[in-house]
């Protein structure tokens, strides 16, 4: 094991003949996707059929073309050749914008659309995708204006939404003399040195006062846009969108919040816990809230990671084991860190060959693999789309960190339940509590605050202090006595991108529903054992091809009742009870 993926499976490099062919293909099937745009007068079935096989080769290409030079730049982020393909790609590509827009708005016109579906094998198989098309149509406008818009936005949302990450990338923040940056500053949170944390949290807040008024500027105009944009459109509301976006009904999300709700207790019991545990008298103050507490000391190198991961999988399903194993021995992960690599994790599904490439920076640490068994996920996920055609492998963003937190809970859970040392034990699940208490209490908060931003945004220009006060009550509500009234974040507003995007809003509760989700399914694995393995694949399946609601429903869980929500977070309450006990 070399410890770098193998980027061979897709080209030998830019003067691989295979690549070269491949642009100069791609450019060809542009020009004919381009020309069908412009005689769809022929028969709609043979339109439609059209459109999607010259879709699938142009995808086809984009993946192949794409993820080579992606997982390049990922790897050493100062190859400018790869800088270069990635930008000859997306003026490529550009070109589709238009005629794609008129294929679809042409798809969406007809009449016998389902006729149409149910007489054809392909369209039968892309019956969600089309059914979709002529769903999102009833939100478009007309070409004109729809090119208006987006051009607006350009010199709108997207500059306010570029000027909030300037703003916050380069405030320059003095921590005792010493002058650093915020991210720098945001990250000594997790210090084992109390001082540490609460000097950092004391200049973070401080920081804020240079930019608050220019990012509340920007957070007020983003939101303007959306709404007017919502109106246009003939959304109900920014949450009407977002929900339509994630293909998930509003009672869903309404079960998902009322079971939060009634368990925000439990979490703010392990948070009086952790605060008594540090010192602290009634709830945690906010520069303790990741606090760390120890936890496993055991050291991996990356081949007993893979060894590790692929015996604690085997237990819970052989295909995602034999996955695991592949994974490590096919080189599809670049496992360390080095200079010009890209920091932190993803996983990057290839489509054309049936593969994932992960990128991670391991340094041998239980968290480490943890976020290797993560990554794992989105790649068994992956795996179990790739039977789909290729167009029914995207899934919206709800269920996106499904598998991935399952697999995290699978060795979380083993390894807390393998540990006996009753100090390492409550350190092991103090930490899934506190990823909890963020997936649960921290975004609620952020939902209850962006509803409220919306809700003021018509009647109310919300000035700095205005939107402090805004996000302090969201943070009372969603923690409770867990937190110290008087160390609390009334900037969280300010620091968190999600909130500064004109097409993204409510990038909050998706979060909570996936982690959620997660753990339910795993509840339901726990109850059920191995019968609910070839449900929970057939899950995966389904995401790229039904709402979610519908996907829940082949896993056998029925996402519109807040009762399985109940029994997500009920396993939560076991582990708090637990970590309150060995506190004592």
């Amino acid at each position: 094991m070399n410890g770098e993926w193998s980027l061979k499976e897709l080209y030998s490099g830019y003067d691989d003949p295979r690549f070269n062919g491949d642009m100069a293909k791609l450019d060809g099937l542009c020009a004919r996707f381009a020309a069908l745009a412009e005689r769809t007068e022929g028969e709609p079935k043979d339109v439609i059929r059209s459109f999607l096989l010259l879709s699938e080769e142009i995808d086809a290409l984009n993946i192949s073309l794409g993820s080579y030079a992606g997982l390049r730049q990922a790897a050493d982020t100062t190859d400018a050749e790869s800088v270069s393909v990635m930008g000859r790609l997306m003026a490529k590509n550009s070109s589709l914008a238009a005629p794609d827009a008129k294929l679809r708005k042409y798809i969406a016109s007809l009449d016998g659309l389902d006729g149409l579906i149910a007489s054809d094998p392909l369209l039968s198989e892309y019956s969600y995708l089309l059914k979709n098309i002529r769903e999102d149509d009833r939100y478009m406008l007309d070409a004109s204006a729809e090119e208006i818009i987006s051009k607006y936005s350009i010199s709108g949302s997207a500059a306010w939404g570029d000027m909030q990450q300037y703003l916050t990338s380069t405030v320059e923040v003095d921590c005792g003399g010493e002058k650093t940056n915020l991210s720098d500053i945001r990250n000594r949170a997790y210090d084992k040195d109390p001082e540490v944390r609460k000097s950092a949290y004391e200049a973070e807040l401080k920081c804020y006062d240079k930019i608050k008024d220019a990012v509340a500027f920007s957070l007020n105009s983003i939101k303007l846009e959306v709404l007017n944009r919502c109106r246009l459109k003939g959304y109900a509301s920014p949450l009407d969108e977002a929900l339509h976006n994630a293909r998930m009904e509003k009672r869903t999300l309404d079960a998902l919040m009322t079971a939060i709700d009634e368990y925000l207790p439990v979490f703010h019991g392990y948070m009086r816990a952790k605060a008594r545990l540090l010192g602290h008298e009634g709830g945690l103050p906010w520069y303790d809230m990741f606090a760390p507490l120890g936890g496993s000391d055991r050291s991996f190198t990356a081949a007993e990671a893979g060894d590790f991961l692929a015996g604690q999988f085997a237990g819970f399903d052989s295909e995602l084991s034999a996955m695991v194993r592949r994974a490590f021995d096919e080189e599809w992960i670049d496992f360390y860190p080095r200079a010009g690599k890209a920091g932190g994790a993803f996983c990057s599904g290839v489509y054309t060959i049936k593969q994932s490439r992960i990128l991670t920076n391991f340094d041998g640490s239980l968290s480490d693999v943890v976020t290797l068994a993560h990554e794992l996920g989105h790649a068994f996920h992956n795996l179990n789309l790739y039977g789909n055609r290729i167009m029914n492998t995207d899934y919206s963003m709800p269920v996106a960190e499904t598998a991935s937190t399952f697999n995290e809970t699978l060795i979380m859970k083993a390894v807390i339940k393998e540990e006996k040392d009753p100090i390492k034990r409550r350190a092991l699940i103090e930490s899934r509590l506190m990823d909890a208490c963020q997936v649960i209490c921290d975004i609620y908060s952020r939902y209850l605050f962006e509803t409220a931003v919306f809700e003021n945004r018509d009647e109310e220009f919300m000035f700095p202090d205005r939107l402090c006060s805004i996000m302090l009550d969201c943070q009372r509500k969603a923690y409770g006595d867990g937190l110290d009234e008087n160390f609390m974040h009334p900037y969280m507003w300010l620091c968190k991108s999600h909130y500064y995007s004109g097409e993204l809003s409510f990038y909050n509760f998706p979060y909570a529903f996936g982690g959620l989700l997660a753990n339910g399914l795993y509840e339901r694995y726990e109850k059920d054992g191995a019968a609910f393995v070839p449900l929970y694949k057939k899950f995966l399946k389904a995401t790229a091809v039904m709402s979610v609601e519908d996907a829940g429903r082949v896993a056998g869980i029925e996402l519109t009742d807040p009762d399985f929500w109940r029994m997500s977070l009920e396993g939560f309450r076991k582990e708090t009870e637990e970590f309150i006990a060995l506190c004592t």
